[in-house]
């Protein structure tokens, strides 16, 4: 989305909020803001949030109220607060609210689920829906905790956009006051436990107190994992206090906000500030993840941060030269160029089963990626580490250009390796998958790649998942109802994908209709999937909301399409809801899908323009070629006069010429007919060059006439005999076409039913033609200055002026007959007046052809009056 447009989305919103405090006062009340402070219990209780919160009991708040006007960063928020809808315990919702709900324009919902009791303190992301994009904007995260008696209390923060507010999920009031149950949680295998298992970024560039700007940009790096800092081989942390514009090596410094955990706090989120325009958090970007590691050091999960050039800084202040050094167990592959030492430290390896060690160059190397594929696709592991899961991904679906490279010109060979990217990317995803009791979330974001996890068990406490969603999709999928359907393990797991690159793969143009239409990607490519799932039928459909990535046309058709191993087809699926910014589909099954949109070929008026003159010169030369044609079988000719190169480009370009016009007006009926459409594309080049060829005949007989200032001899015409011509004349062009049709035989049936540009296989036509015109040009300007001196020899009486106009007209009209003007071809790319020009002298050589050769031939002209007098004489009588 453009800047300007996001200026007057956030104009739009500034007015309608003020605009109504303006109309009505009331909308500023304090009683309907005003949090009442609940009564606290006692001293023991009096650090536990459920029992030391605010009351919070707003009715605007209820997500089933549509009246837009109030804002909560207008409220100053301190400490822990409890939701109440009408005196009846509510909770922020968790799954995407509509839009113009909860008293404001922008309705705030937490990603990720409500914690159970025994979680504990648990941060979520606050997601704001707009622009039918339930994550268009993101607020700071907050804290949740599940409190006994069935309710949850939130440590609210003031949100980063107006007109904002948190809302009631008015659907989940419950009176009753039976506690919360406690689920058992599986703890991780220690593998997985980012402490053990993270990469080392150590560039000295990222101190704070580095005053040298080199303007670095973390978002240009693949970021993926868990990370721990060192400086100078000293162990550092991420700055958790605000930094002085231009530090870190970069303009804008990256800090947290919220402070480092605790060893006991397990894995929290902290929201990321960049320093801008004297304010420290100026630019929000994505929340990361941290945990505290024994050892006195902490562990990051980064992501790309949002804004250029920004990155994230070393705190030089947090230097422990106790920090005991990092062995390095087993050396991973280099994730890009910043990363100086790349160390991967497990007690036990997850990836055994695999049994891979990737090369540096394996993303540069096709045979690496083909080894790593074989692979994958024959490995039994059945669970690995999330890094590892990314570390592969992103070398297998980097490989998009490599395939590309190799099968551009083949189709099969695109959709074989579209399917083969397809199934490994979604057997290492399943390998995040693992048994959990209650439910779990994984997410990861490389660039070629987003995706998402959600594992339920059992004892899930969500009366449905929340919406799964990537930068440009989303997915509301039954994932419960799915579970309760597995009867023995009463478990399910979805994975979703988002890929960036696979529709260089899959193209749109698989998409087989036999409509003559543009077909065009209008999404990215998603996956849904459900691994380690006994029963994957659905209890309802499945709904995908895509974001459109390229502009919509409100007269093209929308299809959602799913992939069905060799083409894009529709079958059960169909389109739910279209706007100019996104569409939502309903598929009954899971598989990869995306959204294509059919627009007909139309073309601009400068285009008809340029279509209706090529069509009139066409059939205005078609006529003349007919024309001469008629007078070449018809009149009677000198004995010495040799009419076959004239007699024969008639017919070759006459036949060229009707061919590609009738193929043009019907080509969509034609397209569709790859056989026929070959033959057609074959027999133009054939009967093209031919009519070049015969060109440089008239051109080599033309040269013949003017040295000899005669008409060819009898010995003359004995050598190039009319049979001799037509041999010479049809059987190159013939020879051409074999060899081109030998050499590569899906060289010929383009869209346009014309020859390829694939492989340089248009050169089986232009090769020839540039032969000839060159020889041409040569003969031609040869037969010029001999006709010039000639003249002037033989008639020294005639005026200048008269042979001037005689020279300039038959060199005009020479030079379109021997096709001399076709080298405007090569020249008329982008000029509107060199195109019109080669369009009307190359359609009209049939034109000239008669000019000269019986329009300004004495005897023919004279057989022409003879003719109409006959003809006057006739209707006369009559």
């Amino acid at each position: 989305m453009s800047s300007f447009y996001m200026f007057m989305i956030f104009v739009s919103l500034f007015i309608n909020h003020y605009s109504s405090k303006l109309s009505d006062v009331s909308s500023i009340n304090t009683s309907s803001t005003a949090v009442t402070a609940a009564t606290i219990s006692t001293d023991s209780y009096s650090a536990d949030p459920c029992y030391n919160y605010t009351v919070l009991d707003n009715p605007w708040r209820a997500t089933s109220n549509t009246n837009y006007y109030t804002c909560d960063t207008s409220v100053s928020w301190s400490g822990w607060y409890r939701l109440f809808i009408n005196g009846v315990s509510a909770h922020i919702p968790d799954t995407c609210v509509a839009q113009y709900r909860c008293g404001t324009n922008v309705p705030l919902w937490i990603r990720g689920g409500h914690p159970t009791v025994t979680d504990g303190v648990v941060t979520r992301d606050v997601c704001g829906n707009w622009g039918s994009y339930c994550c268009y904007f993101r607020s700071y995260p907050i804290k949740v905790k599940a409190c006994p008696g069935n309710y949850y209390v939130y440590e609210l923060v003031s949100p980063t956009l107006c007109s904002s507010a948190y809302c009631a999920d008015v659907s989940s009031i419950n009176t009753s006051s039976t506690a919360v149950t406690a689920a058992t949680i599986s703890t991780d295998p220690h593998s997985a436990d980012p402490c053990y298992n993270y990469t080392v970024l150590d560039n000295p560039w990222r101190a704070t107190n580095r005053q040298t700007n080199d303007h670095r940009c973390d978002t240009s790096f693949t970021w993926r994992g868990w990370y721990r800092l060192f400086l100078y081989g000293l162990n550092v942390k991420i700055s958790d206090a605000c930094v002085m514009k231009y530090r870190c090596g970069t303009d804008i410094p990256l800090w947290i906000r919220g402070g480092h955990p605790r060893i006991e706090d397990g894995v929290v989120t902290r929201g990321v500030c960049g320093n801008w325009n004297n304010y420290c958090c100026f630019y929000g970007s994505y929340p990361i993840k941290i945990k505290a590691c024994p050892g006195n050091y902490y562990v990051y999960e980064l992501v790309r941060p949002t804004v250029c050039n920004s990155a994230y800084c070393a705190d030089v202040s947090s230097i422990n030269t106790s920090s005991t050094a990092v062995t390095a167990a087993t050396i991973s592959t280099a994730v890009t160029n910043i990363i100086s030492t790349v160390t991967t430290v497990r007690p036990e390896t997850s990836t055994a089963g695999l049994n891979i060690t990737l090369p540096e160059d394996c993303k540069t190397t096709g045979k690496c990626v083909e080894n790593l594929l074989g692979l994958i696709e024959n490995s039994t592991v059945q669970v690995l580490a999330l890094n590892d899961v990314t570390t592969f991904l992103d070398v297998v679906l980097n490989a998009t250009e490599k395939f590309l490279d190799s099968s551009s010109a083949d189709p099969k060979k695109l959709v074989s390796d579209g399917n083969r990217l397809l199934k490994a990317s979604e057997k290492l995803v399943s390998m995040v998958v693992k048994q959990t009791n209650t439910s779990e979330y994984v997410s990861f974001t490389l660039d070629t790649v987003e995706g998402q996890v959600f594992m339920v068990g059992p004892k899930v406490t969500l009366d449905k998942i929340p919406r799964l969603d990537t930068t440009d999709s989303s997915v509301d999928i039954d994932l419960i109802g799915i579970a309760k359907n597995n009867n023995e393990t009463k478990s399910a797991a979805v994975a979703f994908m988002s890929y960036n690159t696979m529709e260089n793969l899959l193209k749109p143009d698989f998409f087989n209709t036999s409509n003559d239409t543009i077909k065009t990607m209008m999404s990215t490519v998603i996956s849904a999937t459900l691994p380690k799932t006994t029963n994957t039928k659905l209890t309802k459909p499945v709904n995908f909301t895509l974001r459109h990535i390229r502009e919509f046309d409100p007269s093209g058709s929308l299809f959602c399409v799913y992939w069905n191993i060799s083409e894009w087809i529709v079958d059960g699926c169909s389109v739910l809801k279209t706007t100019s910014s996104y569409t939502v589909c309903s598929c009954h099954h899971l598989s990869t899908f995306a959204l294509i949109m059919q627009t007909s070929r139309r073309e601009s008026e400068s285009d008809s323009l340029m279509d209706l003159l090529n069509l009139v010169c066409v059939i205005v030369g078609l006529a003349f070629f007919s024309l001469a044609l008629l007078t070449f079988a018809l009149c009677q000719w000198s004995p010495g006069v040799n009419n076959v190169a004239r007699i024969n480009i008639c017919i070759s370009l006459l036949l060229a010429h009707l061919l590609f016009l009738l193929t043009q007006r019907f080509l969509s009926l034609i397209r569709p007919l790859q056989v026929l459409c070959a033959v057609i594309s074959g027999l133009l080049h054939f009967l093209f060059l031919s009519g070049f060829v015969w060109m440089f005949i008239e051109a080599v007989l033309l040269f013949i006439c003017v040295k000899n200032l005669s008409q060819i001899s009898s010995k003359k015409r004995e050598v190039l005999s009319s049979g001799f011509l037509c041999v010479i004349g049809y059987l190159v062009a013939l020879v051409v076409v074999c060899v081109s049709v030998g050499l590569v035989p899906e060289g010929y049936g383009s869209e346009d039913c014309w020859i390829k540009k694939e492989k340089g296989f248009i050169w089986s036509f232009l090769g020839p033609v540039c032969v000839i015109l060159a020889l041409n040009i040569i003969f031609f300007i040869r037969i010029v200055i001999t006709l010039n001196s000639t003249l002037k020899n033989l008639n020294a009486e005639v005026s200048q002026m008269k042979q001037t106009k005689i020279m300039v007209f038959k060199t005009l009209a020479q030079f379109v007959v021997l096709g001399c003007s076709w080298i405007l071809g090569f020249f008329s790319n982008g000029s509107k007046v060199l195109e019109i020009l080669f369009l009307v002298l190359n359609s009209q050589q049939g034109t000239f052809i008669f000019l000269i050769y019986c329009v300004l031939n004495n005897e023919v002209r004279q057989q022409y009056r003879n003719f109409f007098r006959c003809l006057c004489c006739g209707r006369k009588k009559h």
